[in-house]
């Protein structure tokens, strides 16, 4: 047996993870000490998820509950950055979370293959990432619907074994058991910047209110405008979008007077989401 975090598990029952993270020591408070009082290190185990094995029954998966009566805001990053041959997927949500294998069957089901997983812990909670390919190419997702998908599925999963985040997310207005309490209003959440990043490209930094096929939307407002998205990060959290694209024109840093263009379109699309093509 081993004391993690508040928590008493048997250690035969966790999977293997690759984190660096899992060797560092942890000291526990009084109260949640067990009779002999010690410092809990961790061991730092390595395995792919090729070949990890998880001791768990088919109900309990997706199971990591808390005891804590404080719901996290779950967050969900989909970086295009980090690695130049996956998709990199971070889902947060506390220390609720469990293997998450029901989310990782789900992303098969879409023509993804999880080549590696990753479980960090740190004061924030429990960090499950994912590196994912294309099973067709074995490379990255560059195709932006199937990047919304990856991130609707996620969050669907989340709302379907976590009835409790509905509440902290914009997809459980339609599908979750309880709704957001609080509506996020669109034009002081809607927040866009251009910045330069160097000669041949430029940095666009998004936040808004977060709706279903949001970075669909985003994407297309850009290119509408012959701007080329290179790259990018999109999370989410709770009820806000956040993003961050690296974006040019013609191989080129974009110039002051797209860039306000650019800022001003998606200002303009970003609050009035819900505006048809047949209102103008």
């Amino acid at each position: 047996m081993a004391v993690i975090g508040l928590k008493t598990v048997d250690c035969a029952r966790l999977p293997l993870y690759d984190c660096k993270l899992f060797s560092r020591t942890f000291l526990l408070p009084a109260s949640a000490r067990p009779n002999v009082s010690r410092v809990v290190k961790l061991p730092p185990p390595l395995v792919s998820v090729r070949n990890f094995k998880v001791c768990a029954s088919a109900s309990a998966v997706e199971d990591g509950s808390s005891e804590a009566d404080t719901v996290p805001i779950p967050k969900v990053i989909i970086d295009q950055d980090s690695d130049p041959d996956a998709t990199i997927v971070e889902i947060t949500f506390g220390d609720r979370l469990g293997a998450l294998l029901d989310t990782m069957n789900a992303l098969k089901t879409l023509g993804l293959n999880v080549v590696k997983a990753n479980v960090c812990l740190d004061s924030s909670g429990k960090h499950n990432t994912f590196a994912i390919t294309k099973i067709s190419t074995g490379r990255k997702i560059k195709d932006v619907e199937l990047l919304e998908a990856i991130r609707l599925t996620i969050l669907n999963n989340l709302i379907e074994y976590h009835p409790e985040s509905s509440s902290y997310l914009a997809l459980g207005a339609e599908f979750g058991v309880e709704s957001p309490e609080k509506q996020v209003d669109v034009d002081i959440a809607t927040h866009v910047t251009v910045f330069d990043d160097g000669p041949d490209r430029s940095l666009l930094v998004v936040e808004a209110a977060d709706r279903p096929g949001l970075l669909v939307d985003i994407v297309k407002s850009i290119t509408d405008i012959s701007i080329a998205v290179e790259s990018g990060e999109f999370d989410t959290e709770g009820l806000i979008a956040k993003a961050k694209f690296h974006v040019s024109y013609r191989d080129k840093a974009i110039i002051k007077p797209l860039q306000l263009v650019l800022a001003n379109s998606l200002r303009y699309f970003l609050r009035r989401p819900n505006t048809e093509d047949g209102s103008f």
